[in-house]
């Protein structure tokens, strides 16, 4: 049965704002764009679940960003890039997000943009909308895709694998050339089939894998599918095991993992016990401001030491009501819906898994070893985030290098398009006509969640690892063997991507056995 095809100049996986800038862009360019997302909204990303903001400084404040930056990462951020984000991050917001996209950024009385301070920042240099700056964000930029007549979305489209010349093409010798991509294997949910999309640039922006946790603030789209699917080809992966737990995350069962944002803290919130004492001072000289990494283990030591289920922060004594039902109206609103009022007492929060610092290995251009494949946004690891993100540099993170792939391409349009795609081998799969067992998967993400949140989650050793290499790797085994004999559908497809993932992450905290960053080891 001859598979159904689809050609295009660039095939963009994801639609975050590192996926939607690179298609933006890419069409202003003149390419053609086709742009896969396996929700049935193109919204479903971690973007549009951004609460805190972007980082936009003035060139006089470069320096001292390129600083925050470098300390907050433990000195494992790559300088050039942190350079390059620093210097360029500004223009991108100015020329898509402000001038295109009309983003509705907060503003102060006089008009002027409202800036606010997030943890381990040492200047007011982060823009917002309110506090759901990237729901502003994401909607603004998908309102303005629907202007690019050159650019094609597919919805509830999963990729499966990526399409190399090597091992997917009729070209016997191919097997000699330099490792190089030419499309995608892609899952149309609704029609049960796989499809062949065939471009000359593939770009990955698939995003984070916050889902192989049991606690995490990701979207439920968060499963890990680009890092599996670019190493499964050979793609450089680095850093993975610097994995950031976001320290202040509701706790309550009918909002389990809402993020409460950094900028509640930033705007003068600190956190308690449950019998009210500071104690943040203990760990950090910035107290409640510390780095991400310090205050989610600070968190979790507190918890353990009291045997309390989680701490309060407390942002009512130090903020009027009037304004915290401006600032925060999201986050009050969702925590009155819970029965909790934060205009008159504390929150209660405890840490989860929020953003992985590593990812395939980029340049400054985000090209990976793999020619005609770019990796941008979290599923990246452009060496700006090093051991410990920064707060609110993940979106300007993605937003630079969304433009900057582009640019390159353009730069480089003869290689790029005088490409000749040669014949795909169809997509081969089990003839069972057998369903996924619903209950099979339910349990292997159980386990799946379970193993990485007790033995690769906030503080690791050298027995907990071990046991989760023993573990995880029977799994994959088990999940391999089930998904290629089962019929496909989308469940299995993330789970198989989900756990490669986690395998990825557990090997390289194995092999890393010093403790730096969000990478903490006891031993």
């Amino acid at each position: 049965m001859k598979s159904v095809t689809y050609t295009s100049d660039i095939l963009i996986i994801g639609t975050g704002i590192a996926g939607l800038t690179a298609a933006i862009y890419g069409a202003e360019a003149g390419f053609k764009v086709n742009l896969i997302t396996k929700g049935s909204l193109i919204e479903d990303t971690n973007t549009y679940l951004a609460q805190g903001g972007i980082i936009y400084q003035d060139k006089e404040d470069i320096n001292s960003l390129l600083q925050d930056i470098i300390n907050a990462g433990d000195g494992l951020s790559l300088y050039e890039a942190v350079e390059v984000l620093a210097k360029e991050g500004a223009k991108y917001i100015n020329d898509l997000l402000i001038e295109k996209a009309k983003i509705d950024f907060t503003r102060s009385k006089d008009g002027t943009l409202d800036f606010t301070a997030e943890a381990a920042h040492s200047a007011r240099r982060i823009i917002h909308s309110a506090d759901t700056t990237g729901k502003a964000i994401e909607q603004g930029l998908l309102k303005l895709i629907k202007k690019y007549k050159n650019i094609k979305i597919f919805k509830e489209h999963i990729a499966v694998d990526i399409l190399t010349l090597q091992y997917h093409t009729k070209e016997k010798l191919a097997i000699y050339k330099e490792p190089e991509v030419v499309g995608a294997y892609i899952f149309d949910i609704k029609e049960n089939k796989v499809k062949i999309f065939y471009a000359n640039a593939i770009i990955l922006a698939t995003g984070g894998l916050g889902r192989i946790y049991k606690y995490t603030t990701n979207h439920s789209a968060s499963t890990g599918d680009g890092f599996a699917m670019a190493y499964r080809i050979g793609a450089h992966i680095i850093n993975m095991e610097y994995t950031q737990f976001h320290p202040t995350t509701l706790y309550h069962r009918l909002k389990p993992g809402f993020l409460i944002t950094e900028a509640l803290r930033g705007e003068g919130a600190v956190l308690k016990t449950i019998d009210g004492k500071e104690f943040m001072h203990k760990y950090h000289p910035l107290d409640s401001l510390a780095p991400r990494d310090v205050v989610a283990r600070a968190i979790h030591n507190e918890m353990i030491k009291h045997n309390h289920p989680y701490v309060l922060l407390d942002i009512c004594s130090y903020m009027d009501s009037g304004k915290i039902k401006e600032r925060f109206p999201t986050i009050y609103k969702t925590c009155l819906e819970c029965g909790i009022d934060i205009t008159r007492e504390p929150i209660p929060v405890v840490p989860a898994f929020h953003f992985i610092c590593g990812g395939i290995k980029v340049d400054l251009w985000g090209r990976t070893n793999i020619r005609r494949l770019f990796a941008i946004g979290e599923v990246s690891c452009t060496g700006v985030h090093g051991g410990n993100r920064l707060a609110s540099t993940s979106l300007l993170e993605g937003l630079v290098w969304g433009g900057r792939c582009i640019k390159f391409i353009e730069n480089n349009k003869k290689f790029y398009l005088d490409f000749k795609f040669p014949e795909a081998i169809a997509w081969e799969h089990s003839n069972s006509k057998e369903e996924a067992d619903p209950a099979v998967i339910h349990k292997g993400w159980l386990t799946l969640k379970d193993i990485m949140w007790n033995y690769v989650g906030l503080v690791r050793s050298t027995k907990r690892l071990k046991n989760a290499l023993k573990e995880l790797r029977s799994l994959k085994e088990n999940i391999d063997e089930f998904f290629w004999n089962t019929k496909l559908n989308k469940d299995i497809i993330e789970l198989r991507n989900g756990v490669q993932s986690a395998l990825l992450i557990t090997e390289s905290a194995w092999r890393n056995k010093a403790s730096i960053g969000t990478h903490y080891r006891i031993d």
